[in-house]
């Protein structure tokens, strides 16, 4: 089965907890903190493996969560950092954030790898919040929450050269003869209902991958027949090889179907249109094709090469190859997105107010205030509440981040209730 779209969920790995610890030894008095941090949380990290062809492996899994990093331990030692989780994709996977629609990766060669789904750092131990004023702090960290996401993945095949046409006018016959591919062939609309790819090897060692896409018909770019489901591998090809049957064995015009496939690439995408494309006439061996053909060039006109050929009979097809390698040397890319880069860990950003961007606010029926924000979520999942001096500290960085001063602007009294995720605290002046 040919799959090219899913959706699936991700989970980085959250650190390892801080430890909470004393050095305790013989003949050494208050030996002081000695807990150690939590290990780094595994990354998600999709890698291209060029000898996958579909998205099939993701129909059975859809979840995909790291593991989390080792808890500190005593004598200050480190917890093991998780090793990152590797998701191997085919070439040509376009990861996208279905929150949001932004482009997180384009993955095109064998080997690139991209970081999706961060996992968390490891939450820091007693021995990093030691000073002279507090020189054996029963203070640390939980690890960081990995980051979690849903993405889709969408599959749009790797070809130089892209096949077009109506259903039935001989695309997978040519890519048969040119190349060693073996689609299926058969007298019947939409024989072909998946994309097929072929190497074309030429003679002066030039060669390029050639793509049988689904027959389009009328409506395509909004969804009708198959078209919609396929247009999309159009987008990464350089060059259009657009085939007409110029037998009009089915009773069509030729014409007409040319100009209906360009209308049709032209709403489902404009830049599809920037691509060279190479008109070729194929069953010229049929009856009336000759006569169908001179009437076809009168309507588009000089400016257009026409190449006729015969995929049946291999008429006509070196010029053809030779035609389309000669293009593909001047063709230039078409980037498909721009990937959204984020910001490098390394960077820093100081300011002397904290970002109101940084949670919000909001009521609920009952009156209560409720928190939300990803910052101010991140601090409390890192808390330990278990202990007394955390809690203090967490109190202190509510008001670091400015939320104290924005309860009190929106209203609120001494013992009001505010919500933070499941958690309920009360209001203090």
């Amino acid at each position: 089965m040919f799959v090219d779209h899913v959706k699936i969920y991700l989970k980085g790995g959250d650190g390892g907890d801080g430890m909470v610890s004393f050095r305790r030894e013989k003949f050494i008095a208050n030996g002081g903190p000695s807990g150690g941090d939590g290990g780094r949380g595994a990354n998600v990290v999709f890698e291209v493996d060029e000898g996958l062809r579909t998205l099939m492996d993701f129909r059975f899994k859809r979840h995909f969560k790291a593991d989390r990093g080792e808890h500190g331990a005593t004598k200050g030692m480190h917890g093991r950092g998780a090793a990152d989780m590797v998701v191997k994709v085919p070439p040509g996977t376009v990861i996208i954030n279905e929150e949001t629609g932004d482009i997180l990766a384009d993955l095109v060669e064998h080997g690139q790898q991209k970081v999706i789904a961060k996992g968390g750092r490891g939450g820091r131990g007693n021995i990093r919040f030691a000073t002279p004023a507090n020189p054996a702090p029963e203070l640390s960290e939980k690890g960081e929450p990995g980051q979690e996401l849903s993405v889709v993945l969408e599959l749009k095949v790797l070809a130089d050269v892209g096949l077009v046409g109506f259903p039935s006018v001989g695309k997978s016959t040519l890519l048969s003869v040119v190349s060693a591919a073996k689609p299926k062939i058969g007298a019947y609309h939409f024989t072909t209902i998946v994309p097929n790819l072929g190497m074309v090897d030429m003679e002066n060692n030039k060669s390029f991958v050639m793509a049988d896409l689904p027959g389009l018909i009328e409506g395509a770019s909004e969804g009708v027949g198959l078209g919609h489901q396929f247009l999309k591998h159009i987008e990464r090809t350089r060059v259009i090889v657009h085939i007409v049957d110029m037998s009009g064995m089915e009773g069509r015009d030729p014409y007409e179907d040319y100009v209906t496939i360009n209308e049709e690439l032209k709403n489902y995408n404009l830049r599809l249109t920037e691509r060279k494309q190479i008109v070729v006439a194929n069953k010229m061996d049929m009856p009336d094709a000759e006569e169908n053909l001179k009437v076809f060039k009168e309507k588009v006109g000089d400016d257009i090469q026409v190449f006729p050929i015969s995929a049946v009979s291999r008429q006509g097809l070196q010029p053809l190859l030779y035609a389309i390698a000669e293009t593909l040397e001047t063709a230039p890319e078409y980037p498909l997105h721009e990937v959204v880069e984020e910001a490098s860990d390394k960077s820093v950003l100081y300011k002397h107010e904290a970002s109101r961007d940084a949670f919000e606010i909001t009521r609920d029926d009952d009156g209560a205030f409720v928190l939300s924000g990803g910052s101010v979520e991140r601090v409390f999942k890192m808390t330990d509440f278990s202990r007394e001096e955390s809690i203090r500290r967490f109190a202190r960085q509510l008001r670091g981040m400015g939320i104290d001063d924005a309860l009190r602007e929106r209203g609120a009294k001494d013992g009001d209730t505010v919500r933070l995720l499941e958690f309920e605290f009360e209001f203090i002046e």
